[in-house]
């Protein structure tokens, strides 16, 4: 069946029945054998209008033995859809580089990059990288920070410094001030948050202690992040992660960045954990409730994930990346800010992800009782689709691309939600598939423009592949010729 057949009906049925006698009974009646399957051809088929590329469509093929090389060309590591092209930022990055930040913000000239990696010595004296910064105009890599266990969420923040997180159970929080001015500290001890350089960089105590990685960092200063981590970790049946927001004591409301780090809002502040009701007048929580009004509750900053669920907070498979969605307006409720994160799920016991969404219209209260914020699914995985994990709104379009936590991992691009009746993105369609099956795709971002993104392929086997200053690398990759027509 002809694609214009397909544009043709979903044409007839948005403007009018004068329209149907472009799409005979035949076709209707095909169509209608297995609707959906045809829903997904006609977005396929219309998505360089919605998109700005055409999807690709199966996932690159298992590779065998070690694919990684030294004299390998960028377009060798994915599969991506056509009219969009690759090339690497640099090949020198740390092994297991995951997520990464623009800096400065305002016409950024680096990408500041967590290395997800765990505490060690690497060499007699020399810790494992943990923060580094690559040039963007000549892919130049510098090591920031040593001596993190696990560093993964990164965001630079509205009074000019980086937030640095740990994706471990008992993760911390540091704050980096002039990070394209400090080199090669180190975290001397993780329990007290000891640096070797506390001018510039500080471990946050004020902001709670968990396993991070999604981080919504809003110019006053209140976070809202999720504690990765999988129902059942602790104990039996204990509750999976739970959302957070740190409440700063003195929330920053400047335009300039700050001198010294006694000046962040990071300095002091409040921990709550979310709790989502089912009742629109008093808090029921607890099993049947996920979605719907929600409240923040208290908990301790050292104790934040043992007090959320003891304290009912609601619990997710493994939250993950979450973002704030920038083109979120609402003009009645001028604060009102939408967040949106990816609970990893299972793949194998066929929990396929999600990606849910939650409008808070008063980030700088958390008051008992006060309901504040309201939570909805807004995509689900399915067999193809599925173990979510970073996810980034590429600017102006809007659209939300989520990225795949496995090996072979794909990106998908998804729409936003129209004028339908649910909730929920109108359609994803496939962008690109790793071609390493030892690696999967992480830290995917977008540049202001929208139109040029960065991707790490993260976990190759470096067999082949020399270390650098004692350690194995990572690609990261610049994609260029990304379109705006929605």
């Amino acid at each position: 069946m002809k694609i214009n057949y397909y544009v043709a009906l979903a044409t007839a049925t948005a403007i009018g029945a004068s329209s149907y006698a472009t799409v005979t009974h035949a076709d209707v009646n095909f169509l209608a054998r297995d609707f959906g399957s045809n829903v997904d051809s006609l977005l396929k088929a219309v998505a360089p209008l919605l998109f700005g590329f055409t999807p690709i469509g199966k996932s690159a093929p298992e590779s065998t033995g070690v694919y990684r090389t030294p004299i390998q060309s960028a377009h060798r590591q994915v599969r991506l859809a056509p009219g969009l092209s690759v090339q690497y930022l640099t090949r020198d990055a740390a092994d297991s580089t995951d997520m990464m930040a623009f800096f400065p913000q305002n016409n950024p000239t680096h990408l500041i990059t967590c290395v997800e990696s765990d505490l060690e010595e690497i060499a007699p004296g020399k810790l494992n990288p943990s923060v580094q910064r690559i040039d963007l105009a000549t892919g130049a890599v510098e090591t920031i920070l040593r001596g993190m266990n696990g560093c993964d969420g990164i965001r630079a923040t509205a009074w000019g410094t980086i937030l640095a997180t740990e994706e471990n159970d008992d993760g911390g929080a540091y704050e980096i001030l002039t990070p394209l001015l400090v080199s090669n500290q180190s975290v001397i001890d993780r329990a007290s948050g000891q640096t070797s350089d506390p001018t510039h960089i500080r471990k946050r105590i004020a902001l709670p202690t968990v396993a991070w990685e999604g981080i919504a960092v809003l110019p006053s200063g209140v976070v809202i992040a999720g504690d990765e981590l999988r129902p059942g970790t602790d104990v039996p049946d204990s509750d999976g992660g739970a959302i957070l927001k740190f409440i700063p004591s003195v929330p920053f409301s400047g335009t300039n960045a700050i001198a010294n780090l006694d000046q962040s809002p990071f300095a002091a502040g409040n921990v709550y954990a979310l709790q989502v009701s089912c009742q629109p007048d008093v808090q029921q929580y607890r099993q049947g409730c996920e979605v719907g009004h929600a409240a923040w509750i208290p908990v301790g900053a050292a104790s934040a994930r043992s007090d959320a669920n003891a304290g009912g907070a609601t619990g997710h498979y493994r939250p993950e990346d979450l973002h704030q969605d920038p083109a979120y307006r609402n003009p009645e409720v001028p604060d009102a800010v939408r967040v949106c994160w990816t609970d990893t799920g299972n793949e194998q016991a066929f929990n396929y992800a999600e990606v849910v969404c939650a409008v808070e219209t008063s980030p700088l209260t958390a008051l008992a009782d006060d309901r504040t914020v309201v939570v909805s699914r807004f995509i689900e995985g399915d067999r193809d689709f599925n173990s979510f994990d970073n996810l980034d709104f590429q600017p102006h379009s809007g659209n939300l691309y989520v990225i795949e936590d496995h090996p072979n991992g794909d990106i998908f691009a998804c729409l936003r939600d129209g004028k339908d009746r649910d909730l929920k993105s109108d359609g994803c369609v496939k962008l690109l598939s790793v071609k390493d099956s030892s690696a999967e795709p992480t830290g995917f971002i977008f540049a202001s423009d929208g139109r040029t993104a960065y991707l790490s392929i993260q976990h190759s086997d470096d067999t082949n592949m020399p270390d650098l200053d004692d350690y194995a690398t990572d690609d990261v990759l610049k994609i260029s010729g990304f379109q705006l027509h929605r």
